[in-house]
């Protein structure tokens, strides 16, 4: 029989009738009725919903307790703890103005790189903050506020605030301790700020009636970077399920209150605790002389960030430890309070997971349905305007240590790291895609349609795609094994070895991406090489027939021909424009493609239509005179060394560019450190409209523009490299560069500006090269600043 839960009833005070009745459910209703501005990620709603555990995490540290990059690394250390547990976390902050009880990745990423001006929200700032449509990061009172709403029960952060030094004058007293009075929610900290008069704080929580327990063997209330404040508390445990008990205890006998759970930090950080209090000892007596005692506010950072330059990182160090630690405390009671409530052996993970059919689950009512993030929180999603098709992969790199002979890694193992990462091609251009809505394109909706396996690694693949904050909703499950690439690498980074398995994406078929096309109607759709030629051949034959545009990205050298057969059954049907939209090869690519398109395989230059298109381009000697002009353009003018663009004549660069414009509309070719060479066909029933068409060629601009026969215009344009400082890693720059790209030229941006625009090209692609400079900085495939990169 279907699980139902009860309906809602709508009066009595909201938060009191949340704590009285044990059950969340029909408030959630009523702020449902009422359309409040609350959002409970899906995997959050769906753990609580079958008693799992769930640890509520803060964001004030986020967007104002941290520095970068911290901020962002440390919540999602915090987040991987608490998974490591067995519980699901669910970080609080706001976006937009809206309270999300769970953040996408993209989301969090956001708050820490502060660019919306986030405010630190308490109870008193809730309401301002909805009203004014502020981000905001969650301090402890909003958070515990929030988790009880939501039913949560465990709650861990580092330290809660108190009552202030010299309180009795100032009155200055966090109302993080009153909220534990009326929040039935554990909270797991290290103690209180140890810049907080220690004393007062657990006399006015006696006061208060809030339980404070010590999460150790012995009574001593923790100091934050101390593990002994040299007070005493009445209880103690260091065992989880006791105090899961506690919690669970009060529960039963419907008492309204919280309790505090004092962690001391990890032993390998108690020595250095002793010189820190030195220091803070030291920055308040600073702040009383210079006034900043008074200062209100503004004291609390004041004072944390003149401990942390006394200390010299220490201090920070110190808090980022007692921050992961405390997530795994945290996790490991909401793991046994779970188990007290009664879990249900139905859960699985979000992600990969089958239904059952005969239990009905409260669905998330505080979905936003106006603003929903990309990922699996949509259950009805908007259609895509930009499809990428292809490889979704995982990457397996193990590396041994430099110390280590080389000599000995044969037939045997030897010490290193291993990590897990995400790639493929489509994967990496849906990513930088979806990222570069965030500001620099927000016309764009993009959708990745790649196979993944059911196995462990696809559900792997499925909840890491969705924690970036990408749609799911394209992942096709296949029966067969996900896309992993494994390399062993030595200690110079030098490859020894590798295993590649890929045959999922081979495989891949064309009847299970053509019903996502006809889902969405995209105006443009993303294939990349891994696919085999039938494929795509059959995926570039949709799109013609149905009006979509296409890029090819040609993945390497081997498998950017895979793209021949669908030009050349194309070319055979007689077509009105080039099959293909965009291609965005390398040099190497480009010739690759340019001899096999001549060869005796598929000898397209040798078709009417390639001699009527070139024909019709009309490019004669003043075409010629201005190329060699630019040819002797520097490649960089701010550096010399880097010789001048002669190869894009003595290496047939631009001759060959122009001879595939009949099969190959628009070609953006990825010249790395000497840019990006954009060649263009403007046809001539839509040239006159364009700003191309009252341009000249302007050597100094490095642009040359040529009118052809019947008012077609092509465009032969350079754009030199942007300066990328100390890049890590070349690996999805290039995909970077196509996704920032493709979500540039289909945004439908309010200033009107296109590719067939002078200026609108310059900011598409510079902002596309852009994307690849953050990416060859990060060590991840695409990097997470995409999401805060502005348009240039």
């Amino acid at each position: 029989m279907p699980v139902r839960l009860p309906s809602a009833r709508h009066s009595g005070h909201l938060t009191q009738r949340v704590l009285k009745r044990g059950s969340h459910w029909d408030s959630l209703r009523v702020l449902k009725s009422r359309n409040a501005p609350l959002d409970i990620h899906p995997e959050v709603q769906e753990a609580l919903a079958h008693n799992q555990p769930v640890v509520s995490l803060e964001t004030a540290l986020v967007t104002h307790g941290l520095p970068l990059p911290h901020c962002l690394e440390v919540p999602l250390a915090m987040e991987a703890n608490v998974r490591a547990t067995g519980a699901v976390p669910a970080t609080i902050g706001f976006i937009d103005g809206r309270v999300k009880v769970g953040l996408e990745r993209h989301e969090l990423e956001r708050l820490a790189n502060r660019v919306h001006n986030p405010v630190k929200v308490s109870r008193r700032d809730v309401a301002a903050t909805i009203a004014t449509r502020k981000d905001g990061g969650t301090t402890c009172s909003s958070t515990l506020i929030f988790s009880a709403l939501a039913g949560i029960k465990v709650f861990a952060t580092g330290g809660m605030g108190g009552v202030h030094r010299g309180a009795e004058n100032s009155l200055d007293i966090s109302a993080d301790l009153h909220e534990l009075t009326r929040c039935p929610v554990g909270l797991v900290s290290s103690g209180v700020k140890s810049i907080l008069d220690i004393k007062r704080t657990l006399e006015y929580m006696e006061t208060l009636g809030v339980p404070v327990v010590a999460y150790s063997e012995t009574k001593d209330f923790p100091a934050f970077f101390s593990p002994k404040s040299g007070f005493k508390v009445p209880w103690n445990t260091d065992n989880p399920k006791i105090a899961a008990e506690i919690l669970h205890e009060q529960w039963r006998l419907g008492m309204d209150n919280g309790v505090m759970f004092a962690v001391p930090i990890p032993e390998s950080y108690h020595e250095a605790g002793e010189t820190i209090e030195e220091h803070i000892t030291q920055a308040i007596a600073e702040s009383e002389e210079n006034g900043m005692a008074s200062a209100g506010n503004d004291v609390t950072p004041w004072l944390l960030n003149r401990v942390r330059e006394l200390s010299e990182g220490q201090s920070l160090e110190s808090n980022i430890a007692l921050l992961k630690n405390n997530a795994l405390v945290g996790g490991r009671i909401a793991v046994q309070y779970s188990q007290l409530q009664g879990s249900s052996p139905t859960f699985q993970p979000s992600g990969l997971r089958s239904v059952n059919k005969d239990v009905a689950v409260e669905p998330n009512v505080f979905q936003d349905t106006a603003k929903k993030s990309p990922g699996l929180s949509e259950l009805h999603p908007k259609p895509a305007n930009v499809v990428v098709v292809g490889c979704a992969a995982i990457d397996i790199i193990a590396q041994g240590d430099n110390e280590v002979n080389p000599a000995l890694a044969p037939h045997s193992t030897i010490p290193g790291t291993v990590n897990l990462t995400l790639g493929g091609v489509a994967r990496n251009i849906a990513e930088a895609a979806t990222r570069v809505t965030s500001t620099a394109y927000p016309g764009t909706s993009s959708l990745l349609v790649a196979p993944i396996g059911e196995d462990s690694f696809g559900h792997v693949l499925a909840e890491q795609i969705s924690r970036k904050g990408m749609r799911t909703d394209g992942l096709v499950p296949v029966h067969e094994h996900t896309a992993v690439c494994n390399m062993v690498l030595d200690g110079q980074g030098s490859l020894v070895g590798g295993v590649s398995d890929m045959d999922i994406t081979e495989d891949f078929s064309p009847e299970s991406v053509i019903p996502q096309l006809q889902r969405h109607s995209p105006e443009y759709v993303v294939f990349d090489g891994n696919l085999k030629s039938d494929t795509i051949k059959r995926l570039v034959d949709h799109s013609q027939k149905h009006g979509i545009k296409s890029l090819f990205e040609p993945t390497s050298i081997y498998k950017s021909t895979r793209i021949l057969p669908a030009v050349k059954a194309a070319i055979d049907e007689g077509p009105t424009q080039a099959p293909i939209g965009h291609f965005t090869p390398n040099t190497l690519e480009l010739l690759e493609v340019y001899e096999r398109a001549r060869s005796e395989d598929y000898d397209l230059m040798a078709s009417q239509w390639w001699w009527s298109c070139i024909d019709n381009l009309s490019l004669g000697s003043n075409f010629r005179m201005e190329l060699e002009q630019l040819a002797r353009r520097s490649v960089d003018d701010a550096d010399p060394s880097k010789g001048t663009l002669a190869f894009l004549i003595d290496q047939g660069i631009a001759q060959i560019a122009v001879h595939l414009l009949p099969f190959f509309q628009h070609i953006w070719i990825k010249c790395g450190s000497n840019g990006v060479i954009a060649v263009m066909h403007i046809p001539g029933n839509v040239a006159a409209s364009t700003g191309f068409a009252r341009q000249r060629s302007n050597i100094a601009k490095r642009c040359v523009v040529a009118q052809g026969r019947n008012k077609d215009i092509v465009v032969l344009k350079h754009f030199p490299a942007l300066k990328a400082e100390s890049p890590t890693n070349v690996t999805g720059a290039g995909d970077s560069f196509v996704g920032t790209l493709i979500a540039g030229i289909a945004s439908i941006a309010s200033d009107g500006n296109t590719i067939y625009d002078p200026q609108g090209l310059e900011n598409i692609v510079n902002t596309a090269q852009q994307a690849a400079v953050l990416t060859l900085q990060s060590h991840e495939a695409v990097s997470p600043l995409l999401s805060t990169m502005k348009k240039l």
